[in-house]
């Protein structure tokens, strides 16, 4: 007797698409952001806070990448040296501050300290 002639599966249903994009997804930092973020900071830490114009290694978001509603834009970032970015993320003078310039806007905070290119982003 062989059943091999008489087995037949049923098709197996499509992959589902996911509609909404993950957290990853939203948080994830595009390649024209980070290109006009490096421009508008040419590669200088925008914070000053803990340096003197150190070399910017940094990208640091404004807005928490958990808590984020649509996709990263250079408005929700900043570019920093790691010295600013650990004191942006882990002190609370740090966090307080980025909550101020999440209120205020990224870019409205680098016009009213007077960054020349601020108004390009």
């Amino acid at each position: 007797m062989d059943l091999s002639l008489e087995f037949n599966p049923a098709p197996k249903p499509g992959k589902k698409r996911r509609v909404k994009p993950t957290q990853r997804l939203l948080g994830a930092i595009s390649a024209a952001a980070d290109r006009s973020l490096k421009n508008r900071s040419d590669y200088i830490c925008e914070l000053n806070e803990k340096c003197r114009g150190a070399c910017a290694t940094d990208r640091a978001h404004m807005i928490g990448r958990r808590i984020i509603p649509y996709r990263t834009t250079v408005d929700d970032l900043l570019h920093v040296c790691k010295e600013c970015h650990i004191w942006l993320d882990e002190t609370p003078q740090g966090i307080r501050f980025r909550r101020k310039v999440r209120e205020i806007g990224t870019s409205a905070y680098l016009l009213q300290r007077g960054c020349r290119d601020a108004e390009r982003s």
